[in-house]
């Protein structure tokens, strides 16, 4: 069973620019070379339209990170990066919760995302969240690995 983050040793914010150099190493060690994104591909996600950059810091330095796009009443989730040391402590859960909150705050109602087939604790993980399958994406990742198109409904924030 994963062992639940203490709220004193996690703390999530928005991405800096002076993150950047950390963020493209946790990055490159969350993925194999042929996927991680290169710095040009990074910088270019960061910066579209509607993205938020949700950072993890954890015992002083940056353990993961999410970047998620909205566009109107859809979401995207581009990337959920945590270092392995990190996994398993419910930092990736951290940061999928608020940035859904986030989300549902501005007016999205659907999540969406990828992860590749092969990759079972991606797929568990999308799915305890409330992630559900669309259909597959025929040599999405280089190799060629296919991948799941995943969607979650986003409930509309609650009034006080």
């Amino acid at each position: 069973m994963a062992r639940p983050i203490e709220s004193a040793s996690i703390a999530l914010r928005l991405a800096t620019r002076d993150d950047f150099d950390s963020l493209y190493a946790i990055d490159q060690a969350c993925y194999p070379p042929e996927i991680a994104y290169s710095r040009r591909e990074l910088r270019w996600y960061l910066r579209l339209p509607g993205v938020e950059c949700l950072v993890a810091d954890a015992e002083g330095q940056i353990a993961g990170f999410l970047v998620a796009a909205r566009q109107d009443v859809r979401a995207h989730i581009i990337t959920l990066d945590v270092l392995e040391p990190s996994r398993r402590r419910g930092i990736g859960s951290a940061l999928l919760v608020e940035i859904e909150r986030r989300l549902a705050t501005q007016g999205a109602r659907q999540a969406e995302l990828e992860t590749a087939t092969n990759n079972d604790p991606a797929v568990a993980f999308w799915q305890k969240h409330g992630y559900r399958t669309a259909g597959v994406l025929r040599g999405y990742y280089p190799g060629p690995i296919d991948a799941y198109a995943m969607y979650k409904p986003l409930a509309p924030p609650r009034e006080s």
